[in-house]
Parts: structure tokens; sequence; C-alpha cells
């Protein structure tokens, strides 16, 4: 035991103890720079990709790349500081990937997964997508372990990168492309079919966020069916992109937009009911019975018409607001 204390004593009395203490140090610092030096390039490239027109996919290819690649040059160069040999753990890094086939292959599967989709060409940071759940967002990271999608309400919601995999997935701005949507709506029986599609087709093309007609884009209402109590219709529309990232604001405006038209025309939209039909009554038929409740046969109620008022669509100022926002943004982030 006194032989082990001298000997430790020599030698943190003679220094020998920095020189591997020195090491350590030396290899610290690099792995430090290493992390340093991933968040400014990624920090950079991220701030490109802001100001970019185009190509933000490849540039966040490179981005999420170059900076695990600068973490895994510094940790590599940390190890040969401190004079151990690479070639060395070979043995080691075989029982290390036993160890994560068998504990850390949950960590795993998630890193391959956002490997994965990083280079996947149908889902892209800056998409909306909505999942089978019923989730909508617009992806705003994808990390080593999990994604991060943020909604039109400024929630993060964060979904294991497999999931985005595994499950399936509607990307509602695939190709920067916009998409026809439908809007349901019902009139009553014995409305005129043709003034309903006029005045409803009149107030789509008059919201702000409805993309011109063309050709093959074309705004229509359809008669889909035949209700209880009414006919069923939708209308038919394409909308802008920026719109198209906000379905749950443009249906709302749509559908307020067209419940100001059918009341503007006077166009009832029907209650649920539900027509009894009396065939007798005390014995007595048709005139005779109305006769008999002290009724005058044929009399009705004529619906007193609805006022024209101006109204105030909420759902479409918002969605205007939320894209002058973003633009907004985006010049901001052009002049820095």
């Amino acid at each position: 035991m006194e032989k082990l204390s001298a000997t430790v004593w020599d030698w943190f009395a003679t220094g020998q103890w920095l020189v591997p203490a020195g090491k350590l140090a030396v290899a610290a610092v690099i792995v430090a720079t290493g992390f340093i030096a991933a968040r400014l390039v990624s920090g950079g490239l991220s701030r490109w990709r802001g100001r970019a027109r185009g190509g933000r996919p490849i540039i966040y290819i490179v981005e999420k790349l170059s900076g695990y690649g600068l973490v895994v040059a510094g940790f590599f160069v940390a190890l040969s500081t401190l004079g151990i040999d690479l070639t060395s753990l070979a043995v080691f890094a075989g029982a290390l990937g036993v160890g994560v086939g068998l504990g850390l292959q949950g960590i795993v599967r998630e890193f391959v997964s956002g490997l994965v989709l990083i280079f996947d060409p149908h889902v892209h940071v800056g998409d909306f997508i909505e999942l089978e759940n019923g989730v909508r967002g617009v992806i705003v990271e994808v990390g080593p372990r999990a994604s991060r999608l943020r909604t039109n309400d400024g929630l993060n919601v964060v979904i294991p990168n497999s999931k985005l995999i595994e499950s399936q997935v509607i990307n509602w701005t695939l190709k920067g492309g916009t998409r026809r949507i439908h809007v349901p709506f019902s009139v009553a029986y014995g409305v005129d079919k043709a003034l309903v599609r006029d005045v409803v087709i009149q107030a789509a093309r008059a919201t702000p966020f409805t993309l011109p007609e063309t050709e093959d884009r074309k705004t229509q209402v359809w008669l889909i069916g035949f209700g209880d109590s009414a006919l069923n219709f939708e209308l038919v529309v394409w909308p802008t992109f920026d719109a198209v990232k906000r379905p749950a604001a443009m249906h709302a405006a749509y559908t307020w937009a067209i419940e100001d038209a059918l009341r503007s025309a006077q166009i009832e939209v029907p209650y649920p009911q539900m027509d009894v039909r009396v065939r007798s009554l005390f014995g007595q038929e048709g005139g005779e019975a109305f006769t008999a409740l002290g009724l005058k046969a044929g009399s009705a109620h004529e619906p007193a018409p609805h006022p024209v008022v101006e109204t105030k669509n909420d759902a479409a100022d918002a969605l205007v607001a939320d894209v002058e926002r973003e633009a907004r943004e985006r010049l901001t982030q052009d002049r820095e």
C-alpha cells in the first residue's frame, strides 16, 4: 500500500499527470469546437433557407448533414488527440453495435427515419401535412429523434420520425400546388336550383382567396343528394396556395359567404323537420276537416323575407391576415 502511495505521489510530483490532463483538455476543446461549428453552420444555412426562393429541401439536407458531420468529425479528432488508435476500436464498435441493436434500437430507428425523411422527395420542411389522427400543420423541423409540426393555432406537435414514414400522410402542398375543396350546404325543397348555383358561385368568386377560373379549374356547384328535408349541394372551388395551408379558416370563410348569399337571395336553409299527413279528422276529410277546426282550407302562413344585412366574415379576414403576416416575415428575412 505504501509503495502504491509513493508511486502516485511521484506521478503528481514530477508533473507526469500534466501530459494526459493537457491532452484531455485539448480533446474537450476540440469536441466543443465541433459542436459550436455545427451550430454556426446550421444556423447560417437555416437563415439562407428562409430567404431562398427555391431549393429549400436541398439546403435543409446540407444543413442537417453538415451539422451531424462536424460533430462526428470533432469526436474522432478528439480521440486521435488522446492517442487512441481508432483501429483498436473495431472490437468495441462491434460490441456497441450489438448493444445498439438490442437496447437502443428505438433511438436508432428514429434517427435513421429522420435521415430518410430529409432525403424523401414527398415530404419537405415547410409542407402542410395531415396525419391519420386528423392533426394538421406545417413541418417546421426534422430532428434526429422526432419531427415538429406547427398547427395554425400555434401549437407545436412533436411526432416520432417513424410515424411519418410508416403511417399515411396527406401532403396538402406537395410540389407547391393548390387543391380543389368541397364545401357542403343545403337548401329547402322547391328552391330554384339555378338561382342557388348563381348566388353561391358569385359569393365564392368574391372571396379574396379564390383563384381565377381556367379551363381546368372552375368554380362549380354540385347537387349531390336528396336529404330528409333538404337538397344537398357542394361548392367546388380552387383556393390559393396560402389558403390551402389554412383549411379550417378557409372552410369557415366559404361557409360564411354561402350563408350570406343564400340569406340575401331569400333562399331558405331548412331546419330538420318531419311532415305528418292527416287523412281524416273527426271523421272529416279535406276542406271539411279544416272547417271542423275553424280554419280556412288552403290558408298558409307566408314567411317574412329576411332582411339583407352586411356581415363581417371573420374567418376570411383571419386567413388574409395570416398570409400578409407571412409575407412580411419573408420580407424581413430577405432584408436581414
